[in-house]
């Protein structure tokens, strides 16, 4: 829907098709972190839980992709303004939020690729994973809703809300099974 929304959308008419790529690609990286937490909790109606757990890293994969085509897209049609906000310098809102959260989605990447390397336990990573998700959720949350662009409010900020809603649930139950678990050793 939000893709939808955005494509209809009067504010590309002046924009620079590369520009407007990167704007598709940030939408679609915030509907793949809709679908993370609920493929890692089996909560896919017919999608067995054991496939939703191999599909999780491939669309962690694809996410990764779809940031860096958001950035990569920002930064070929404005530089200046790329470097403000990685640099946390920019003045606009969302641009922070923006930024930690693309940090935090390269570290898991970049710890979900060397796990075995580093020697992280299967806790650590669980841990260093859920803290990192916290951060990329909320990030993504916040700088989605602070852009007042081609996305329509209302649709944005029911994506935004079920994204919250399904990472709050999913770790809510893992929590759970994880101390039912230790409570019945």
């Amino acid at each position: 829907m939000p893709i939808a929304a955005a494509a209809s959308s009067p504010l590309h008419a002046w924009r620079d098709p590369v520009y407007i790529l990167a704007g598709f690609a940030g939408i679609i990286a915030l509907g793949l972190m809709l679908f993370q937490p609920l493929l890692i909790g089996g909560y896919l109606p017919g999608l067995p839980a054991r496939f939703g757990r191999r599909a999780h890293p491939w669309i962690g994969a694809a996410l990764v992709a779809a940031v860096l085509t958001h950035v990569g897209g920002l930064w070929i049609t404005n530089p200046p303004d790329m470097i403000d906000a990685l640099l946390f310098a920019s003045p606009t809102p969302f641009s922070p939020f923006g930024v930690i959260a693309m940090w935090a989605i390269f570290a898991v990447a970049l710890l979900a690729a060397l796990r075995r390397q580093l020697g992280l336990r299967l806790r650590t990573w669980r841990v260093a994973h859920m803290v990192l998700a916290i951060v990329i959720v909320a990030g993504s949350v916040v700088h989605g809703i602070l852009i007042e662009g081609t996305m329509e409010t209302v649709s944005k900020a029911a994506l935004c809300a079920l994204v919250l809603a399904a990472t709050v649930k999913v770790m809510t139950d893992l929590r759970a099974r994880i101390a039912r678990r230790a409570g019945s050793l």
